[in-house]
């Protein structure tokens, strides 16, 4: 992940460099974090020459629902939204995998923490991007002593920026004492998310996760994994899961727009099983990359090219 002063971005309703988007020091959403996000991935295939956008629509009605529960009026429509990840595709003429990251914010120059009669604004950006997370190796965690913030405090099923001053604190702590990532407890005390993945567990031949009530996001990539299990004929439970259950786990992961699918090897200094990647988790996850380069017949609709004449060259 770099950053690329001269890369096309969407800013104020305009294409521009990235080094052009500049906002002022008293916008609202940076004084107070008035701003809600998304991840969206594009993934390059050689074969066909093309990248291929994962679930853009599905991103996108996300987050105009972040918005909507934040008050926020996004001045540009779903549809309008995925157009624009196409052309910053195009116009960075990308050949390679791509992180795309829209956002709705504040941008009135005022006081006050509030989010009635504020303007709103849009903008995208995008970086080539390929692991967030080391996926050729399993990730060492770490229960963390930052319990996940309350639906009723801040919504997590919304992707706030304030929100994620929670994700900086679990994840710092985390890789300062050596560790890959952090593991969240919900405020009842039960196994909630990563930093910024979901998790799944898999016990006795069970894929398990916690339900959008623990306090966790509504991932595009929880749902095309919980999708690609039940098309494999997978036993799927979305539940509560105690600390101690991750310990004598049989298989865990974390999935995310990010973070993909990576396999979980210890927890708290416990060895998961063998400490090897488990066999679900490996077919879940080779499933999934090719799904999101178009490669999957049962999920073709979940990507969308950006260089139609490309398609079946």
């Amino acid at each position: 992940m770099s950053y690329a002063p001269e890369s096309i971005a969407y800013h104020q309703g305009e294409y521009k460099p990235l080094k052009d988007c500049n906002v002022n020091i008293m916008t609202h959403a940076l004084q107070y974090g008035t701003m809600v996000f998304g991840g969206l991935r594009g993934y390059y295939d050689a074969e066909s020459d093309n990248v291929y956008l994962f679930r853009p629509e599905d991103h996108m009605r996300r987050l105009h629902r972040s918005a909507h529960i934040m008050q926020m009026v996004p001045p540009l429509s779903e549809s309008k939204m995925v157009e624009v990840a196409l052309e910053i595709t195009r116009r960075n003429n990308y050949r390679c995998n791509v992180y795309y990251r829209p956002f709705v914010y504040k941008d009135a120059l005022q006081l006050s923490p509030r989010l009635h009669d504020v303007t709103d604004d849009f903008a995208m950006y995008s970086l080539v991007l390929d692991d967030y997370l080391d996926t050729s190796r399993g990730m060492r965690t770490v229960v963390s002593s930052w319990r996940r913030i309350d639906e009723n405090i801040i919504p997590t099923r919304a992707k706030v920026s304030g929100g994620y001053a929670n994700s900086a604190l679990a994840k710092s702590e985390a890789v300062q004492h050596g560790f890959d990532e952090a593991i969240f407890l919900d405020s009842r005390g039960f196994v909630s998310e990563g930093s910024a993945e979901n998790i799944f567990m898999v016990r006795d031949g069970v894929l398990i996760t916690p339900p959008v009530t623990a306090s966790v996001l509504e991932g595009i990539t929880r749902r095309s994994i919980l999708e690609l299990a039940r098309l494999e004929g997978m036993t799927v439970l979305e539940r509560d899961i105690a600390r101690t259950e991750l310990y004598i786990a049989d298989e865990l992961f974390f999935c995310g727009t990010g973070a993909q699918v990576a396999w979980i090897e210890e927890v708290d200094r416990r060895i998961i099983a063998d400490g090897q990647i488990g066999p679900i988790t490996r077919r879940l996850r080779d499933r999934f990359r090719q799904a999101v380069i178009g490669k999957d017949p049962e999920t073709r609709n979940w990507v969308r090219p950006v260089f139609e004449s490309r398609v079946n060259a």
